[in-house]
């Protein structure tokens, strides 16, 4: 994307300062990181954590951090739930920013108040209303973890596992876990592969594999959480984003699918040209008003399973540009609506109401029980795959 596109910034953020918050509540919190988003003491001191921090075992296996470089891109991944700890990438004036939040040790993410800090999510990622689906004429129950219904597969998901790790060399690292059958309540022992590598387009791809010995649902994703300002720097509400879907799920309460997509046409979930995440999240509008924000999944403007581009963010204050390119037919964003302030980071800093976002490549929410969503069941002989990149660029 070229400077041009982004010409309508100045506009977004206009649009951004004459909305009006729901209440006061909200008012107060809203304010509150906007007087933070002037800090960037985590942009000048950007440094991935020191790997001995996360020598140690969960569930009897050995966890570690592990660092892939190329170029100007560093990223630390650890072990433990195949996550991303940090992602350093230049702004816009050549200063490493690490725009992945999270913590600078294991203990960190073992008393995290937020357990989605990074992880790969599965085996069904997203949520599986009431835990329940029926697959070949049997039902099967999932564990509960999130207002009734099954978020990210549970406590016992990907998210809480070590999985075994292989360095390819300073590029690629492969990251291998067996979910054995019955786990979280799920069908059949899966075999996950998931590969993180650095490419020659300045990104972090994320390639998965997987096989099955029964039929079972299948929908992992990376829940990486981003603030393109750096870790700690303020709201997320003034990125810039765009995100190529003509449709998105509309929601109950309980943020489960609801019928069909409807179009985003004249609603404030219309991302086809750039706008600030902040422009109309305040607006009244019961979608919204479900999710706390954005918590929706949009569906993607894309013929056939081949690589496209699915949304592209920008940070406001360091110019570096996130494009978001992936097979997979839709994708979930997240304003950080749940974050707290509980949390405290790798640079001694809250992760607040709003400062962080998450872009996640998946399948439909709840596609087990909606027949006429693109399928999600693995079966024997079946090979899954997945391919996602997080490009990186900057715009002056």
């Amino acid at each position: 994307m070229n400077k041009l596109i982004f010409s309508g910034v100045a506009l977004a953020f206009i649009s951004l300062a004459s909305c009006q918050p729901a209440n006061k509540t909200e008012q107060k919190a809203t304010d509150s990181i906007a007087v933070a988003t002037g800090d960037t003491t985590a942009m000048l001191d950007a440094k991935l954590p020191d790997p001995k921090a996360f020598d140690g075992q969960v569930k009897g296996k050995k966890t570690g951090l592990y660092i892939l470089k190329k170029d100007s891109i560093q990223v630390a991944i650890t072990n433990y739930g195949a996550r991303i700890v940090g992602l350093l990438v230049p702004d816009k004036m050549g200063k490493q920013t690490d725009i992945a939040p999270g913590f600078a040790s294991l203990t960190g993410y073992e008393k995290a108040n937020e357990p989605f800090y990074g992880p790969i999510v599965g085996r069904f990622g997203n949520r599986i209303a009431k835990g329940k689906f029926t697959l070949d004429g049997k039902t099967y129950s999932t564990e509960l973890n999130n207002n009734g219904n099954t978020l990210h597969s549970g406590p016992s998901g990907f998210h809480t596992q070590v999985w075994d790790v292989k360095r390819a060399n300073d590029e690629i690292l492969e990251f291998t876990y067996i979910s054995k059958d019955g786990e979280g309540g799920f069908p059949g022992t899966v075999t996950t592969k998931v590969t993180y590598s650095l490419t020659d387009d300045n990104g972090l791809s994320i390639t998965y594999s997987a096989t099955t010995d029964k039929p079972t649902p299948y929908n992992p994703t990376s829940h990486g959480f981003f603030n393109l300002n750096g870790e700690g720097s303020g709201t997320i509400l003034n990125h810039v984003l765009m995100i190529d879907a003509d449709k998105y799920s509309v929601v109950d309460k309980g943020l489960i699918p609801q019928g069909e997509p409807v179009s985003v046409a004249g609603t404030p979930f219309d991302f086809r040209k750039p706008t600030a995440i902040g422009a109309r999240i305040n607006q009244k509008n019961e979608q919204l008003t479900f999710g706390g924000g954005y918590d929706h999944n949009w569906v993607l403007n894309k013929k056939g399973t081949g690589m496209t581009k699915a949304a592209e963010i920008m940070g406001d204050q360091s110019g570096i540009k996130m494009d978001v390119l992936t097979t997979e037919p839709a994708l979930q964003f997240y304003s950080g609506n749940f974050f707290k302030g509980n949390d405290t980071g790798k640079y001694g800093k809250a992760t607040n109401f709003r400062g962080a976002f998450a872009l996640e490549a998946q399948h439909y929410p709840d596609s087990p029980n909606h027949p006429t969503y693109p399928n999600t069941v693995l079966k024997p002989g079946q090979t899954y795959k997945q391919t996602t990149e997080y490009r990186f660029s900057t715009v002056k």
